[in-house]
């Protein structure tokens, strides 16, 4: 049996690809995530799916929603649950220009990578984004077949 330290990744990138597909983005921020002991924990383990994500004010205040980081298995009754919303943490300045561009009808906020900087804090790196269009994804997956082909062709 493996022990926990061994599980444990030394850097977590966890990429939202699907959102990628699904979005154009037009601009980036990078924020702090507010957690409990556990959420952390699960998260140095890796267990964290950022697919069906996305983020919303509420009452003047900057959350992410859908953001599933799955239970600590060695959690006691103090364990956080899955698929809470949990604050993001920005400047004022940040918040009033992303709360703004949220006015443009289209856009919304999607996190997009997930990861733990050099001082062990997660951080969620966010974005504004526009949904593509149909023939947008088509071309997308055409781009990407392409370089896949070079790829094998070198």
């Amino acid at each position: 049996m493996t022990k926990l330290k061994d599980r444990i990744l030394k850097n977590v990138s966890i990429r939202n690809k699907k959102a990628s597909f699904e979005y154009q983005f037009l601009d980036k921020y990078t924020a702090g995530i507010q957690l409990k002991g556990s959420e952390i924990k699960s998260i140095r383990l890796g267990k964290v799916n950022l697919d069906a994500s996305y983020c919303l004010f509420d009452n003047g205040e900057f959350y992410v929603r859908d953001m599933n980081i799955t239970e600590y298995e060695k959690g006691t009754y103090y364990n956080h649950v899955a698929k809470a919303d949990r604050k993001l943490l920005l400047k004022k300045r940040e918040l009033r220009r992303i709360q703004n561009e949220l006015n443009n009808v289209g856009l919304t906020v999607v996190p997009t990578h997930l990861f733990v900087n050099d001082k062990g804090l997660a951080k969620l790196e966010i974005a504004i984004a526009k949904g593509k269009k149909l023939f947008d994804k088509r071309e997308t997956i055409k781009e990407r077949d392409v370089k896949r082909e070079m790829a094998r062709n070198e």
